[in-house]
């Protein structure tokens, strides 16, 4: 039996940025702007989504990764009731609720950092932070060095080889779950997190919640050595959020399918089995709409993070084709808060929502795109067709970049007689044993193969 993350499609909510809450902690009270948030669940169930990642959620100083409090829901948010709140309700309507794990660093105003700054070598959490160093210092002046993210030394790095540390973060994931009931968490900085705390991790979690998911947050490098029967469920696939934008932008489909073939293909793909994070935007990256030259080709780039294999997730506003752009190190473009009102009335990009939805709805009936293996049916530059099959059940997939339409010939896989396109509703015969259409310019083409 598939568990719900298997099937899972995402929406990915940045809190503080998405309720307006001020850039710097500075509240004297606690603001109930969570509560602005459950307009926003009806929004998810309409479009299909299934989980919520969001996040960051506590007591931070800033921009919600400079941690001070773990147990606590941060002050711009509300309190610990509203999220309990917000969790039941996503929970009513069938929606899953993921957190961020801030687990590789903490902010200075942390308990344990605070108290190293006053006791120094007699502190009890000396050795609960990365290379601490009394001879040393940091442009803070503490009279003491420390690892800190990056060099970043606002967040000062966690030792999660000590086991105060290991401890204390495996005691506040129970108490998330007992508090909030939380259904998963995503992990800050995985690749930067120790793998025995990992491992532990995920035995810690799955004791309190049988189905509990665990995805890490992996920019570079093997993402096998993350995910696994002991380790994460699943991390964030980088790779293929590079392609789905440059593949479009370059006229290059082999970018992808290369990626895909490398990492899924159902002869020798090197994560195959494994359910990586599919995503095309996020609160780090620049919005898809901004990296594609052509915003035409948002239709065939939702429709590949859809069908291709992983995990879906969508960002918020970019449901709509909401823009957002880096401005060097500043995120706040990024992140901003939204009317969803206005953007109901007013979407820029209207296209979208019935795609969105349909797609949802199609991997929610349809075992294949969930479990299905993949493969590849042809590919030239500006043309990409793939199929996922699972027993006698397939759904192939038709994407064009081109600035015309394109005549496609796609081979009907899994011996099928025909097949519905699911976009348009219009049957698609076989001529010799092929599947023959006209794909729109930077469009897309779902087809549901008929057997018998």
């Amino acid at each position: 039996m598939s568990k719900w993350y298997e099937e899972a499609v995402f929406y990915h909510i940045y809190p503080l940025g998405l309720t307006g809450a001020p850039k710097y902690n500075t509240e004297e009270t606690v603001v109930h702007r969570l509560r602005d948030l459950e307009p926003w669940i009806a929004h998810m169930e309409e479009y299909g989504f299934s989980a919520v990642y969001i996040g960051p959620l506590f007591e931070s100083g800033s921009h919600g990764y400079d941690t001070r409090d773990y147990r606590v829901v941060d002050r711009r948010l509300g309190d610990n009731e509203d999220f309990r709140r917000f969790t039941k309700l996503c929970h009513d309507r069938g929606i899953r609720v993921v957190v961020d794990g801030v687990f590789n660093h903490t902010g200075r105003e942390f308990f344990a950092f605070q108290d190293l700054k006053e006791k120094r070598e007699q502190s009890s959490y000396r050795w609960w932070y990365q290379d601490v160093n009394f001879g040393g210092n940091t442009h803070y002046n503490d009279g003491f060095y420390y690892k800190a993210w990056r060099n970043c030394f606002e967040l000062a790095n966690l030792n999660l080889y000590d086991e105060g540390v290991r401890q204390y973060l495996f005691d506040t994931v129970r108490f998330w779950i007992d508090e909030f009931d939380i259904d998963g968490i995503r992990l800050d900085c995985a690749d930067c997190l120790e793998f025995n705390f990992m491992r532990d991790l995920r035995r810690v979690a799955l004791e309190k919640k049988e189905d509990f998911w665990l995805m890490g947050e992996v920019i570079h490098g093997d993402y096998a050595r993350w995910t696994g029967d002991d380790m994460l469920h699943s991390v964030t696939n980088y790779e293929l959020h590079k392609g789905l934008y440059s593949g479009h932008n370059d006229h290059n489909y082999f970018e992808i399918a290369h990626t895909i073939r490398r990492q899924f293909d159902e002869n020798g793909g090197i994560y195959r089995g494994r359910r990586l994070y599919s995503f095309v935007d996020n609160h780090d990256v620049d919005r898809i709409v901004n990296k594609l030259r052509e915003p035409a080709d948002l239709l065939p780039v939702y429709t590949l993070l859809y069908t291709l294999p992983g995990i879906p997730s969508v960002y918020y506003g970019s449901e709509w084709g909401v823009e957002g752009k880096k401005e060097g190190a500043n995120d706040d473009f990024l992140r901003p808060c939204l009317s969803l009102e206005e953007l109901e009335k007013q979407p820029p990009h209207p296209e979208l929502k019935n795609l969105l939805i349909r797609l949802s709805k199609l991997r929610k009936e349809t075992e294949a795109l969930v479990h299905g293996t993949y493969r590849e049916l042809c590919l030239t530059n500006r043309q990409y067709a793939f199929a996922r099959i699972r027993n006698q059940e397939a759904v192939a997939v038709a994407v064009n970049n081109d600035e015309g339409a394109a005549r496609m010939e796609i081979p009907c896989p899994a011996g099928g007689s025909g097949a519905q396109e699911i976009l348009t509703g219009r049957e698609v015969p076989l001529e010799g044993g092929k599947l023959i259409w006209e794909v729109p310019a930077h469009g897309s083409a779902v087809f549901r193969i008929k057997q018998g």
